[in-house]
């Protein structure tokens, strides 16, 4: 099958070769995370046992939130679950402490010392951390969106499906019930295959069937908004439309194409006031509790 060349799927899944302006793209985000975490914020709380297993909180601007306790953002990074941090994205929190909202950008460790399973798991731990303690920061436990981007977005996807109750006795079964994917992925077959990520991720089929959201039963509660950018390779596209014929529109009612951005402007765009996907972003963190 064409999917399975491995030149065509360098072609397809190496961002940074589709994109070679990205290194800039990388580092403003750093400057402007290095500027972002001189705020207000509560630096690397620890919500699991990996050496990774730490998040940051940043609280809601004081006075911006409407409501006694503000709305929570989890943001999980990309990074094809084998690179980068959080602190390479705490650039993305001001844009919503300052409309009232609190903001939480955990990490994970990163394969090969782990696998996406693993990884999947500790984004577990981190959701219900934030449940258990994001009240003494002014967050509300029952209005958590999850947002993620490229892995990140595979993240998010695959917390829908958490049966919270298995994952502890204090935690309600509606623990996450809306979640914003940016250029995830959502079947992980082809990476198996891809030269450029292959020996990193180690994914084998078990682990594909385990983690490939689209290869998972529709979440019985919960909504999921999945975007990408119109200048992705045409297998994100893929992706892209593969949850949404997998989920249904029931769970997948906004499944977009955003004209005219590539795997990291697409980023730019979610902190970009009045761009459509900063206010798709809004309309899941308005939801009522």
């Amino acid at each position: 099958m064409a999917r399975f060349d491995p030149d065509w799927l360098d072609l397809m899944y190496n961002n940074r070769r589709r994109v070679p302006e990205h290194g800039a793209y990388l580092a403003r985000w750093a400057a402007a995370s290095q500027q972002a975490r001189t705020g207000p914020v509560a630096l690397d709380q620890r919500f699991g046992p990996g050496p990774q297993e730490t998040l940051d909180v940043f609280p809601a601007v004081p006075g911006a939130a409407p409501d006694a306790r503000a709305p929570v953002l989890v943001f999980i990074h990309g990074g094809y679950w084998r690179s980068l941090d959080k602190a390479d994205h705490s650039f993305v929190a001001p844009a919503f402490t300052r409309q009232g909202v609190c903001v939480v950008v955990p990490n994970y460790d990163l394969c090969p010392a782990v696998t996406v399973p693993d990884i999947a798991l500790q984004m577990v731990r981190a959701l219900a951390w934030t449940w258990r303690h994001i009240a003494q920061w002014g967050g509300d436990p029952s209005r958590i969106t999850v947002v993620g981007h490229s892995a990140g977005g595979h993240l998010a996807a695959q917390l829908l499906n958490t049966r919270w109750t298995q994952v502890g006795a204090d935690l309600p079964p509606n623990l996450l019930r809306q979640a914003l994917s940016v250029s995830g992925l959502f079947d992980l077959e082809p990476l198996m295959h891809t030269p450029s990520l292959r020996d990193a991720l180690r994914l084998t089929p078990e682990q594909v069937a385990r983690v490939s959201p689209a290869w998972q039963v529709a979440p019985a509660q919960g909504t999921l908004y999945a975007v990408e950018g119109g200048d992705e390779s045409s297998e994100f596209k893929r992706h892209n439309q593969l949850i949404r014929r997998a989920w249904g529109r029931r769970v997948v009612p906004v499944c977009e194409t955003l004209p005219g951005l590539n795997h990291f402007s697409v980023l730019d765009a979610l902190v970009q006031p009045g761009h459509r996907l900063n206010q798709l972003a809004g309309q899941l963190l308005q939801r009522p509790a």
